[in-house]
């Protein structure tokens, strides 16, 4: 078991977490997790590039960082960071979207990763794609040593749907980041209080299910604030994952 002395987590993001941040996190007893399809595994020094699409407008930026996506990810770079990470002697933790987890998760593990986090904007082990391949998560993180969070998800059937899939930890949240644009194109998101409460609702019953098997309960997205922090473990988060918060420091 990994012992954290806050219960915060850095989000996957560019404009978050950077190998140097999430080894900061670490050293302040918290764990940042690093965007494994990121510009920093697809450039040597994403540095400029970074602080130049922190200069342009919105729509100017928006454009730019699509150019700059469609460079290919590099697994030498994934290999690269992580190592960098697990050399400052902190916990290492690297996402990945579930359309190229498996694509990638071989080089992560192989990289030395000691926590595998599966992210999107919703996840289900319940509704799969019949078009294409679609992940067996259930499979997939049996065959896997390493510890595997997975989500988003915001509601109980979801979430026990999750758990029931062996995952460690469940991130919680739909819609409800400040960076998040799927409220704006869809014009829906889950309340993040009803949410967790829901997923902790889910994750008592699992627990009386599996015969004492503990998920870990993420608050993701929507926790701006102190407050917000508070909340989400009073509605029974075990931690936060905290994106914009965090990307107003000068060490993001």
């Amino acid at each position: 078991a990994f012992q954290f002395d806050i219960p915060v987590l850095g989000a996957p993001m560019d404009s978050v977490v950077s190998p140097q941040t999430a080894i900061m996190l670490g050293q302040l007893g918290g764990l940042g997790v690093l965007d494994l399809e990121g510009l920093w595994t697809r450039y040597d020094d994403p540095e400029p590039l970074l602080a130049e699409i922190a200069s342009l407008d919105e729509a100017t930026a928006t454009c730019r960082m699509q150019e700059l996506y469609s460079e290919p990810i590099k697994p030498e770079l994934i290999r690269e960071r992580l190592q960098q990470i697990r050399d400052a002697g902190v916990t290492v933790a690297g996402a990945l979207t579930p359309q190229r987890t498996q694509q990638l998760y071989e080089t992560v593990v192989a990289a030395g990763v000691d926590l595998f986090v599966i992210r999107g904007t919703t996840v289900s082990a319940e509704h799969v794609s019949s078009v294409d391949e679609p992940l067996n998560l259930k499979k997939f993180i049996y065959d896997l040593d390493v510890p595997v969070i997975v989500g988003g998800a915001a509601t109980y059937t979801a979430a026990l749907h999750l758990m029931r899939t062996g995952a460690a930890g469940v991130l919680v949240g739909f819609g409800g980041g400040a960076a998040s644009t799927t409220r704006g194109v869809l014009g829906i998101h889950a309340p993040m209080a009803t949410a967790v409460a829901d997923v902790a609702g889910a994750r008592r019953d699992y627990l009386d299910e599996s015969g004492g098997r503990y998920v870990h309960v993420i608050a993701d997205g929507g926790v701006g604030t102190s407050g917000d922090i508070v909340k989400a473990l009073a509605m029974g988060a075990d931690a936060v994952m905290l994106g914009v918060a965090l990307s107003r420091a000068t060490d993001a």
